[in-house]
């Protein structure tokens, strides 16, 4: 699995010295006010990075403003009760490592990019050291025009906002002075989490055409959706415009397909579908509901899209039919990254996708190492060393030591931050008596094993009493969906059974 680098250009002085590009300030047809109250002065208080993907596509929206100056991306990499637990206990969900090179927020970031949208701005807060990290280092000092950055708005409190943010209503209410420094016609609100490949200028082009307020972005898929509680349910009629929206619970469960099925029957011109969380909504329109209309309004789906259909406002569902994974579950996220390796065009195929590729760190690793190993239908990461091991049906992280006689199957192993020293050298690493990394002669099968674990020699991680769910995470692992899942940095001491 090739990893896609950025191709990263600055401008610099006569004498070689790296200069700032000052931004152009544009001014956008129909906005009203908005044309002349903002300063093009860019603030020094947020660094701007900017990227250049090789692979834009031309603008198809005519008579338009063209996106990448006329649309800004609002990412939220994080939230405060994961389903991904324990995989978020030291990281939040945007920067779980998925594909061996990659983690969860490159999808949605590259989303933008290869929409030509090149003003996106991150929200994050809860464990956002990892993902914060990610993003000032995966997407820096390259173009994407002369305007495009991805800026990273952490959580912070203020004289007027003593607590952190409340949900995504609040979160953006109170990020606005930021979001509001280019004076773009709409925000694109993206779930940093999920994984699908979309062209978010077709949801643009419906937007603008249909003259709505919001657009929401609703998925055809639903039956990998029917049992997931939680989810946005749109109620739409045949125009596609979003009569109701409401949330499934437990309590209440919706299944779509019967929901079809009896609207059909009833001559009912109602159908109803599930909520992406994807959210185009006009600039003018979003400042007023969170301002005006709903000021202490916490959550933006929930209270201010419900808000919006209640003040009788234009919203209108955009119906995508590619493949969509919400990441609510352990089982959700180990599925999408078996469905990577897999021939078949079913899952999410966009990481060996030449016209749409996914952007993340350019980390400069040696390549793999294979001694004498047999590897079959696995993707394995940069910088691993494999010695005569047997890998099927896996996905290999970066840096991943695996030793003799291990055997790993229908896995993912996320690989380690760094390379331990393991010949009695001086390392940076603590030595132990177990190394990070796969022991000799270990078996692994349908698991989980997080960052810079330490398995020991002559381990089995195979769910031997068949658990559907446990919590071990004392002993350095927990059972999810019968799926073993071992902890970052856990060590499994050798002739474990698990």
């Amino acid at each position: 699995m090739p990893q896609t680098s950025l191709m990263m250009t600055l401008q610099f002085s006569s004498s070689g010295t790296p200069v700032n590009v000052q931004a152009k300030h544009f001014l956008i047809p129909g906005l009203g006010r908005y044309d002349h109250k903002y300063s093009p002065k860019l603030p020094s208080k947020f660094p701007k990075t900017s990227i250049f993907n090789s692979h834009q596509i031309p603008n198809p929206i005519l008579h338009q403003p063209p996106v990448n100056q006329s649309v800004a991306a609002i990412v939220f990499g994080d939230g405060s009760e994961s389903r991904l637990y324990p995989l978020t206990k030291r990281r939040s969900e945007g920067a779980i490592p998925i594909a061996s090179n990659y983690r969860l927020i490159d999808a949605v970031v590259s989303n933008c990019i290869n929409s030509n949208i090149n003003k996106i701005y991150a929200l994050t807060q809860f464990n956002s050291t990892s993902l914060n990290s990610h993003l000032s280092r995966a997407y820096s000092v390259a173009s994407l025009g002369k305007e495009g950055f991805v800026e990273v708005i952490a959580a912070y409190q203020s004289p007027e906002d003593q607590g952190w943010f409340q949900g995504t209503a609040d979160a953006i209410r109170r990020c606005l002075w930021v979001l509001e420094e280019y004076p773009v016609a709409e925000f694109l609100v993206l779930p940093g989490h999920h994984l699908y490949k979309m062209d978010y200028q077709r949801v643009i082009e419906s937007h603008r055409n249909r003259k709505s307020d919001i657009t929401i972005v609703a998925s055809n898929g639903i039956t990998k959706r029917d049992q997931d509680p939680g989810v946005g349910v749109l109620k739409i009629n045949t125009e596609n415009q979003v009569m109701q929206y409401s949330l499934k619970s437990n309590k209440e469960p919706v299944n779509y397909a019967v929901a079809e099925t009896l609207t059909r029957c009833n001559d009912s011109s109602y159908s109803y579908i599930p909520s992406m969380g994807i959210y185009l909504i006009n600039r003018a329109t979003m400042v007023n509901l969170l301002n005006n209309h709903f000021p202490k309004a916490m959550d933006f789906g929930t209270e201010v899209i419900r808000g919006a259909l209640s003040l009788g406002m234009k919203v209108e569902a955009y119906l995508f039919e590619g493949y969509w994974e919400d990441m609510r579950s352990i089982e959700a996220f180990y599925q999408a990254n078996m469905e990577c390796i897999k021939k078949l065009n079913t899952g999410y195929n966009s990481f060996c996708d030449r016209d749409s590729p996914v952007y993340t760190i350019p980390r400069n690793l040696p390549p793999t190492v294979v001694n004498d190993a047999m590897i079959t239908d696995s993707v394995i990461g940069d910088g691993c060393i494999l010695n005569r091991c047997k890998i099927k049906s896996t996905v290999v992280g970066m840096r991943t030591k695996i030793r003799d006689g291990a055997i790993i199957e229908d896995s993912v192993i996320m690989g380690s931050d760094v390379y331990q020293i393991e010949d009695g050298r001086e390392s940076s690493i603590k030595s132990t008596s177990v190394p990070i990394g796969i022991g000799e002669n270990t078996e692994i099968r349908k698991a989980i094993v997080d960052k810079n674990a330490r398995i020991g020699k002559n381990v089995k991680i195979i769910n031997k009493d068949n658990v559907e769910e446990g919590d071990r995470e004392a002993n350095g692992y927990i059972i999810s969906g019968r799926i073993m899942v071992v902890l970052r940095s856990a060590e499994i001491p050798d002739n474990s059974i698990l």
